[in-house]
């Protein structure tokens, strides 16, 4: 079986998952493996994305959760002996992931941003921040598995390759748990997941008025992006809900385009956006910090930029 496993909640992250585990899979001389729940028409599309064998997790019954499949999942490791075990690092990922190492008696690092092997070729090198992207902290395991959690868009998806050929095991249905869904509600708000946005529109303290975030939300859409927000907006202000907050205290974001409006661009925030492809902002202070982290940078009222860049938008489309 795989000596490097990859665990993922959605689509886009197995693929990540995918392209990092096929470049260390292919330096230890060993197979890949990806975990897919109950979706057997998918089996082969993640083998043309670099898997050499799929892990078949069974259907659950609507009152369980995915915890239900730790116990499946670690037996089945203590049986196959993986080198790496690499899990998404969604709130879930990461709940799963910690329950998974502590049944396996092996070591975790959290939150990974770089994963190497080092000069043996044989150990992991896991790379991850601290102190609020001040230091980055390098770490190896002595134990195997090797498991990591790599936050989303860490790395880039796999590329296809059609006409590859690899193996599918069903693994058996896990046996019946404890915990129970009894109901499920969705959230008031209805924004996706910002840590996987591929543009991102933050407000800032620079927005005089809650009613003022319309402009915000409407320039968000204009771009085919999700709004976000500093720790005032949701914290002091309470105009966003605080799992949209970005900064060293929020979540961090890596889009390919991030446009702060009225973001002054303190250090606690920058943190959150440092792994940006591109940093456009908008403020009327031109000593704003954030233009020194910006590419791109506009001095000037966003009551007046920001109109004008919808309507351009708009008429682009």
């Amino acid at each position: 079986m795989a000596g490097v496993w990859v665990l993922a909640e959605n689509h886009r992250q197995t693929l990540e998952l995918l392209n990092i585990g096929r470049v260390l899979a292919s330096k230890l001389g060993t197979r890949l493996a990806a975990f897919l729940l109950h979706d057997r028409e998918m089996a082969q599309e993640y083998i043309e994305y670099g898997a050499d064998d799929i892990l078949l997790l069974p259907s659950l019954p609507e009152d369980q959760s995915l915890d239900a499949y730790i116990p499946v999942i670690a037996e089945e490791a203590q049986k196959q002996e993986p080198d790496i075990f690499l899990v998404a690092a969604t709130l879930r990922g990461k709940e799963i992931a910690a329950r998974i190492a502590s049944r396996l008696n092996t070591g975790l690092c959290s939150e990974c941003i770089s994963l190497t092997l080092d000069e043996s070729g044989k150990n992991l090198e896991m790379e991850r921040l601290m102190f609020g992207g001040a230091a980055a902290q390098k770490v190896t395991c002595r134990t195997r598995p090797q498991m990591a959690t790599v936050p989303p868009r860490t790395f880039e998806p796999a590329v296809k390759q059609s006409g590859r050929e690899g193996q599918i095991k069903e693994l058996p249905v896990p046996p019946a748990s404890a915990l129970r869904v009894l109901e499920k509600k969705a959230r008031a708000h209805e924004a996706s997941d910002i840590r996987e946005a591929r543009v991102v529109v933050c407000a800032g303290r620079g927005i005089e008025k809650q009613e003022d975030m319309a402009l915000v939300r409407e320039l968000a859409e204009a771009v085919g992006g999700e709004i976000a927000c500093t720790r005032p907006i949701s914290e002091e202000l309470h105009w966003l809900p605080e799992n949209l907050c970005i900064g060293l205290s929020g979540i961090n974001v890596k889009p390919d385009l991030y446009i702060g409006v009225g973001v002054s661009g303190q250090i606690q925030h920058v943190t959150g956006i440092r792994d940006a492809k591109v940093i456009c902002a908008i403020n009327n202070d031109e000593n704003a910090p954030i233009f020194e982290a910006a590419d791109y940078g506009i001095v000037g009222d966003l009551y007046e930029v920001v109109p004008k860049l919808i309507k351009e938008l708009k008429g682009e489309k």
